[in-house]
């Protein structure tokens, strides 16, 4: 098992990573992702193991359940034990975010998981990460597509 800094959320049953440089909007997106159905799984630090060919994630027993909402403090949130993870998304600063990116992997504890780079803080981020979840989730397509992280 490895610590890393990122949050994650479970949405429709995938787990979607969240990672970003302190401030980049992790704990915000996630809020806003929850307050659309989502649960949290882990903020700030996140536990992820690797069984079976799959890859787990979790909090620490210490975080479990707790969201960092900037301006108002450490609150009690919709929550998930863990999750099976099947998306990255890295959060990057807005010129960043290519129109038309290929579609990309990243590879955690030797597994391939699919990968999008978007803005936290876009109006619209929470519902690409949705479409891609939904795509995911049909078992209509194997990683997400260039076209997803272009929606705007």
């Amino acid at each position: 098992m490895v610590t890393i800094h990122g949050t994650c959320v479970l949405l429709s049953g995938i787990g979607v990573l969240l990672r970003g440089e302190s401030g980049r909007g992790k704990s915000d997106l996630a809020l806003r992702l929850i307050d659309g159905g989502a649960l949290l799984v882990a903020d700030d630090r996140v536990a992820l193991s690797a069984e079976s060919g799959r890859l787990t994630a979790c909090a620490p027993p210490a975080l479990a359940g707790l969201l960092e909402v900037r301006g108002v403090g450490i609150l009690a949130v919709p929550s998930a034990a863990s999750a099976l993870l099947g998306l990255v998304v890295d959060l990057v600063p807005r010129p960043e975010v290519e129109r038309l990116p290929e579609a990309e992997t990243e590879t955690l504890l030797g597994m391939a998981l699919p990968r999008l780079a978007l803005h936290a803080f876009d109006a619209s981020t929470p519902a690409k990460i949705r479409l891609a979840v939904a795509s995911l989730c049909c078992g209509r397509l194997d990683r997400v597509p260039a076209s997803l992280s272009a929606l705007s």
